[in-house]
């Protein structure tokens, strides 16, 4: 049984609307870029698990793992699709992990994909809202969007965050993705540009909302032994953590905290052995700019309250105290909800390899990712670094 696992390859297509490829074309080239990434053959793969929410909705296609293994010549591998809405990929990521670290397989592919555009907006956003409650929710009308304008408004009332400072996070995320060319929307946008583009959901308007996306990333994930024998520039998982809440928000205690997150976040540091302060960077689940908001207080990034004034003071930018989101998060790159998961950890290991040009953190040693599933009911974390922790007994 090992006990320490790397990410050894990694690929990823761009995220985009995609009118020319399906959702195999688009699974199979990040599949192809990472295993080639990886330096391995597809002969010596074990297993593949695919985080991907809803393709049966969005295209008509279930049964989607042994199509990715199919279509990458990988059968008769067992393969494992995961879903947990948007945090799918970070779960096809943490079984990934967890088959490595029972002794079963040595060399695991995760990936997560999803193929949204084929479908109208009101009907991706009907399908988008299955992730959440669908008779309590849903059933009268409520959206994505409508969920999170209701935390965005409790937040702002209990701790006077601003309609600025929830601009000022699409504007850092936006400013990061220009360097990105996988990016969806790599351009900069202004405070002023955010407050006046159309009102979605009050206090949330259009360029607080991560796009509707086409897109699919995957990793190559190995053992110690091997890890050590083949990888250049192996990134080793530190901790991981997974924890639920309530599906309806209307069950929660609180609508300003994502108690999830508190829970995934203590496993994965604890792990780890670290602690908030000790994270060189994140990428944070931005579906909207409140959940980055909230994501950074429940990290213990900053007080319960203070997330706001932390993005005002610069402390999420580049050379800021604690980046965030450094190539682009949800917001600019795109948010192809399957895949999310999956392309965080993509990108922490770009910049832990040193490979972000303008965007790279100068000396980062570890970085954290946070993929959350719904408004909040599932939450993954977890926490890479260019060297391993010591086993402890």
């Amino acid at each position: 049984m090992t006990k320490r696992v790397a990410v050894i390859g990694i690929g990823m297509t761009k995220f985009d609307e995609h009118w020319e490829k399906s959702l195999r074309d688009l699974s199979t080239e990040a599949g192809i870029l990472a295993i080639k990434d990886a330096g391995v053959d597809g002969s010596s793969i074990n297993a593949l698990f695919i985080g991907n929410m809803s393709a049966g909705r969005f295209i008509g296609q279930e049964h989607l793992a042994p199509l990715a293994t199919d279509q990458a010549g990988l059968n008769p591998i067992p393969a494992t699709r995961c879903e947990a809405a948007c945090a799918s990929g970070a779960l096809a990521f943490r079984k990934a992990y967890h088959s490595i670290l029972s002794g079963e397989h040595e060399i695991v592919v995760a990936a997560g994909a999803e193929k949204m555009t084929d479908l109208k907006g009101t009907d991706a956003i009907a399908t988008l809202m299955g992730a959440g409650d669908q008779e309590w929710e849903s059933s009268i009308g409520l959206t994505f969007t409508g969920l999170y304008a209701l935390i965005a408004r409790a937040h702002m009332h209990m701790f006077g965050t601003t309609r600025e400072q929830l601009a000022m996070v699409s504007v850092n995320n936006h400013k990061n993705a220009v360097h990105n060319e996988k990016a969806q929307f790599p351009k900069e946008i202004t405070v002023d540009d955010v407050i006046k583009s159309p009102v979605i959901a009050d206090p949330l308007r259009l360029l607080d909302c991560s796009p509707i996306t086409d897109g699919a990333a995957a990793v190559v994930l190995a053992s110690e032994r091997i890890a050590r024998n083949i990888a250049k520039q192996p990134v080793w998982i530190l901790g991981s953590g997974q924890a639920s809440d309530t599906l309806a928000l209307h069950d929660r205690k609180s609508l300003v905290e994502m108690a999830a997150t508190k829970v995934a976040s203590r496993k994965a540091y604890e792990q780890a052995h670290m602690k908030p302060e000790d994270i060189n960077l994140a990428e944070v689940h931005d579906c909207f700019s409140i959940n980055e908001i909230i994501s950074i207080e429940d990290l213990g990034f900053c007080e319960k309250g203070k997330g706001g004034k932390f993005v005002e003071e610069g402390k999420i930018t580049i050379k800021g105290e604690k980046p965030i989101n450094t190539t682009g998060g949800l917001k600019a790159i795109g948010h192809p909800v399957g895949a999310t998961g999956i392309r965080q950890i993509v990108d922490i290991v770009r910049q832990l390899r040193g490979e972000c040009g303008p965007i790279q953190i100068k000396g980062a040693d570890n970085g954290l990712a946070l993929n959350i599933g719904g408004s909040g009911a599932t939450s993954i974390v977890h926490i890479l670094g260019t060297e391993p922790e010591p086993i402890t007994s």
